[in-house]
């Protein structure tokens, strides 16, 4: 099947701001917990910014949402990836203040480019045919790869130009973070025409107009069973919930081993890129084999990342990296599903406010996770957990399962 134009462009434009984006993503995950911790001077509480621009990302979730439902996705998505600057500003504006207040709050606005980076793929799939979602869906998140991954690794570079701006090197990476997202904002402000939401509405619009025309009826919009939109919801919690967990915690856990900032640069690339590499195979299974059983894989690779991460020799940069590329290639195969589930059960009148809805919550699970993170790590060990992570994701499996016998 050959995609029509609209879709095409759309698709490209989308490409090209994650592209952008990924860069901006890339740098609270990297330094975001040592940069607390060299603040705060307390381990416990490192996870706390990885949970602040979550939660931040969860109000954003909904405001561009609702924003997408009424003005589409074009201003939606700008506006959020604006906002995400201003945070990555605040940051670093903290960090030269030494302002802890101020670098709490910072975090919080940064969590809105997060929100937009997973919102933008819901934008992928509106004008996607139903047999083509997961590979248009896993499109747009690939795309996230390129500067997802190249942005940890320039954690050195922007560290010297903070210091030679003098800042703390660690506040560098955020200045990359402001200017991707804000290049990725202009982008889709300029260059997504036209809307794809909008398009898709004014399309069912004039196919309803031409039926009633011709004498004939065309189906009309079928409400979103709770059902299936718990389940999409459930599939994205966890594996967001176990991700962030154990993604939160391993630059902590290497500083604390002896692994300088460069080797954990590396570790966070690998695990971003295998968030987003392999989405383009996870789509094409989801279209192959159902969202159903890609969920419950999901499961399984996290339960394996968490064992890796476990058993690993705590000197071993090889086993750290395998563990966190197989965290991020869970993560990839259940929100990819998650996605595809809740693109195929929502109708067009009611589809960007429900996903922003069911983004907070994941948003929200994200939250929790980082900031439990740090206090369980203080209190037990990272080995602790990342086997909790790997056995509350091997629970999507029977959810999975008993769910696909109900009728």
């Amino acid at each position: 099947m050959v995609e029509p134009p609209e879709q095409r462009r759309t698709l490209a434009v989308l490409v090209l701001a994650q592209v952008l984006s990924g860069a901006g993503l890339a740098a609270g995950i990297t330094v975001g917990a040592l940069l607390a911790q060299e603040m705060l001077g307390a381990t416990s509480l490192a996870g706390l910014p990885v949970a602040l621009f979550t939660l931040g990302s969860a109000g954003a979730a909904v405001a561009v949402g609702r924003v997408s439902q009424r003005a589409g996705r074009r201003a939606g998505l700008a506006l959020g990836y604006a906002t995400g600057a201003l945070g990555a500003a605040g940051v670093v504006l903290a960090a030269a203040l030494d302002s802890v207040p101020l670098l709490f709050a910072a975090f919080v606005v940064y969590g809105a480019g997060t929100a937009t980076n997973l919102q933008a793929r819901y934008a992928g799939a509106d004008l996607a045919a139903p047999s083509r979602r997961g590979r248009a869906l896993s499109t747009v998140l690939v795309a996230t790869t390129a500067g997802a991954v190249v942005g940890p690794n320039l954690v050195t570079v922007m560290g010297d130009v903070a210091l030679g701006w003098g800042i703390p090197a660690l506040a560098g990476p955020f200045v990359l973070a402001g200017a991707a997202y804000a290049a990725a904002g202009l982008t889709l402000g300029v260059l997504l025409r036209p809307d794809p939401l909008l398009l898709a509405r004014s399309l069912a619009a004039s196919a309803q107009a031409r039926a009633h025309a011709a004498g004939t009826t065309t189906p009309t919009e079928v409400p979103a069973r709770p059902r299936v939109v718990a389940l999409a919801g459930s599939v994205m919690v966890v594996t967001q919930l176990v991700m962030v967990a154990i993604m939160t915690m391993t630059p902590i856990h290497m500083q604390a081993h002896g692994h300088d900032v460069g080797a954990t640069g590396l570790v966070i690339a690998i695990h971003v890129g295998a968030m987003y590499l392999p989405s383009p195979l996870a789509g094409w299974l989801v279209d192959r084999v159902g969202a159903r059983v890609v969920a419950g894989l999901a499961g399984v690779t996290l339960l394996a990342s968490g064992l890796v991460a476990a058993l690993t020799p705590v000197r071993s940069l090889v086993g750290l990296a395998a563990a966190l590329a197989l965290l991020g290639l869970g993560w990839s195969l259940g929100l990819v599903s998650g996605t595809a589930m809740l693109a195929d059960e929502l109708p067009l009148s009611t589809r960007a406010r429900t996903q922003g809805s069911v983004d907070l919550t994941i948003a929200v699970a994200g939250a929790g996770a980082g900031m439990a993170s740090g206090f369980v790590v203080a209190s037990t060990s990272f080995a602790t957990l990342s086997l909790a992570g790997g056995v509350l994701a091997l629970l999507l499996v029977p959810v999975v399962a008993w769910s696909a016998r109900r009728p």
